[in-house]
């Protein structure tokens, strides 16, 4: 047997407040969330030029990549122009951390959601 893992199919977590959550992500980060949740379909015509793939990755956990969150997992989301993104979540009161990073691998920024989580924010390298 080859491959029997070929990408992520979801991420979960628990909240203490689900549907004001799913109000924040919805409304913060354009996702349209249903009852159960979201689906993010990779390759469309809407995103021709978008990732098709998931990262998956596991840090060592003395590292502080996460940090300001104390919890033990990140979300990485991709996005069109991350310094407008950034700078209509902090109008819209979102902690946005001032850290930024740019690299061969695309522009990353990160805000925390209302439950202290760390967001990445993903702008990759133009082709």
């Amino acid at each position: 047997m080859k491959n029997r893992v070929t990408g992520i199919g979801g991420i979960f977590f628990k909240s203490k407040d689900r549907k004001g959550l799913m109000e924040w992500y919805q409304k913060h980060l354009g996702i349209a969330m249903e009852e159960w949740g979201a689906v993010f379909q990779w390759d469309t015509p809407e995103n021709p030029a978008g990732n098709k793939y998931t990262a998956f990755s596991i840090f060592d956990d003395k590292g502080d990549y996460m940090k300001p969150s104390n919890v033990d997992f990140m979300i990485n989301f991709q996005v069109e122009n991350l310094d407008e993104l950034l700078t209509t979540l902090e109008k819209e009161g979102v902690e946005v951390m001032s850290e930024r990073e740019n690299s061969d691998f695309g522009n990353f920024g990160w805000i925390i959601d209302p439950e202290g989580r760390k967001i990445e924010l993903w702008e990759p390298p133009k082709k």
